[in-house]
């Protein structure tokens, strides 16, 4: 059955938990408040690497109980990235979770070849957003890793989106792929990609999703202005996962739908051996904690 909201989204991660999730440079209060939550919840576990006294220091202030987690000491923040990931690697933890470190050398320790845990596939951001509203998650990619895919990167980012949707129980998920307008004009390149991408989908490409496009937001989310147009198919006006042209385009949207609509958040990078939690420095403890709970649910 398939996970309609973040509430069942936390079931379901008690269910496979409690799992261990390793954070890079923890000496972050949001981060840490989100490991107490899940720790809480039966959900993960947690090994914190970084500075030991400023983890304990940042703990203190903020009144969170870190004494069951465990903390490995690596006071160089790009060293802290690498622990991580070659614990994820040999299997000692299930999850990688960046802390108060930037993403690209975070990203860097887990694309090093000699770490371990790449697989051939391109790595990509999926967020996961409940929306007030909305009877269904909707999942928007990539807003956090791909800059400005090519039409096969695009593709990789397509199918690691529907990966991510089977792991939550939708089995043929509806995928649009966006762009300005629904019509194909060779002057609008994004739209001559969405176009493309949907033939792969018919080819088998791409597989387990319907995948249709081009389509601007509005009729790939609301079935009115879908019909005010006269756009028929099986994803118009009900898409379950959103393809960004880019990343700017991906990156502005999550953020509409964070500020504007008052959307819950988790995010999560697929394509590596097993999931990343790569939260925004911005993100609350909530958001980050949500996406702790997705990266579990991914790990099994």
């Amino acid at each position: 059955m398939a996970i309609r909201n973040f509430a069942q989204l936390r079931e379901e991660a008690r269910k496979v938990g409690p799992r261990v999730v390793a954070i890079a440079n923890a000496q972050d209060h949001e981060a840490l408040l989100a490991a107490r939550d899940a720790e809480e919840q039966g959900i993960a576990h947690f090994v914190l690497i970084g500075d030991r006294a400023a983890i304990e220091q940042e703990a203190e202030a903020h009144q969170i109980d870190i004494r069951n987690m465990r903390i490995v000491e690596e006071s160089d923040r790009r060293a802290a990235a690498y622990r991580a990931m070659q614990m994820l690697a040999r299997g000692e933890v299930h999850c990688a979770m960046k802390g108060k470190i930037f993403t690209a050398d975070f990203l860097k320790a887990a694309l090093d070849p000699a770490v371990g845990l790449r697989t051939g596939k391109l790595l990509t951001h999926v967020a996961v957003f409940d929306i007030p509203g909305f009877d269904r998650l909707i999942l928007l990619s990539d807003a956090g890793v791909v800059v400005a895919p090519t039409l096969e990167q695009k593709m990789h980012i397509v199918q690691n989106a529907v990966d991510v949707a089977h792991r939550l129980g939708i089995e043929l998920p509806r995928v649009a792929v966006l762009a300005a307008a629904e019509m194909v004009n060779p002057k609008i390149p994004s739209t001559m990609d969405a176009a493309n991408l949907s033939k792969m989908a018919d080819r088998g490409q791409i597989y387990g999703a319907i995948v249709d496009g081009p389509l601007a937001l509005d009729n790939a989310i609301s079935p009115e202005a879908a019909r005010i147009k006269g756009i028929r198919g099986e994803v118009a006006g009900r898409a379950d996962i959103l393809i960004a042209p880019d990343l700017e385009a991906g990156n502005a949207l999550a953020k509409a739908i964070i500020y504007f609509a008052h959307s819950a958040l988790a995010g999560v990078v697929v394509g590596a051996r097993m999931p990343l939690i790569l939260p925004s420095r911005a993100d609350t403890h909530e958001a980050k904690m949500m996406s702790i709970v997705l990266g579990v649910l991914m790990s099994t």
